[in-house]
């Protein structure tokens, strides 16, 4: 009996002991997600404007309905020109300020007359699905001061972000939740 005894002692101490040792492990691997999720909740998905090439993927990939990316503007670095390829059409039959003439398909750029012969341009960000349209025209022949960004008051913040993966220049990137924005300046990096 005595031996009998013994031996569910032993099964009892190995069971226990596997036990144990399986609550450890869950413990510790649930520590670590939640490590991992914590770094990553201090990380936003951004863009960064001197790599974007505004090819309009931010426009179509986006998982919400109207993107979370948004035409910005570094007014430093803007000529307020009055022939802003960011603004028109480049192929224009007409320079006139008409819906027809305007590059942006939602018309989020507002043009005002400062004085002869320059203009501001703002964008009205309700109003940008980050198409890049006004982007591409600024770099391609102005001084590049239209640039995208994430909107995190629109973001989701998607642990894999579907704009990152359609990005052909891999401009979008994790940044700092303390820096949620990467400015542009004229330096050729963010402000």
């Amino acid at each position: 009996m005595a031996e009998n005894q013994r031996k569910i002692d032993r099964r009892k101490f190995v069971g226990d002991g596997l036990r144990i040792v399986g609550a450890v492990g869950i413990a510790g691997a649930t520590g670590f997600w939640a490590g991992r999720r914590a770094e990553d909740d201090d990380n936003l998905w951004q863009i960064d404007p001197h790599q974007c090439v505004a090819c309009g993927n931010c426009a179509t990939h986006c998982v919400l309905d109207k993107s979370a990316v948004v035409c910005k503007h570094a007014y430093a670095m803007c000529g307020y020109c009055n022939l802003c390829t960011g603004y028109f059409e480049p192929d224009a039959n007409e320079l006139t300020t008409g819906a027809e003439n305007q590059l942006c398909p939602t018309g989020a750029i507002r043009r005002t007359f400062i004085e002869d012969p320059y203009y501001e341009y703002a964008i009205d960000e309700p109003l940008c699905i980050g198409c890049g349209k006004c982007v591409k025209g600024c770099t391609a022949f102005g001084n590049g001061s239209l640039y995208l960004q994430i909107d995190q008051d629109r973001c989701m913040h998607c642990n894999e972000c579907a704009i990152a993966i359609a990005c052909p220049s891999e401009a979008i990137k994790r940044v700092p939740a303390g820096k949620p924005y990467l400015p542009k300046d004229q330096n050729g990096g963010p402000a």
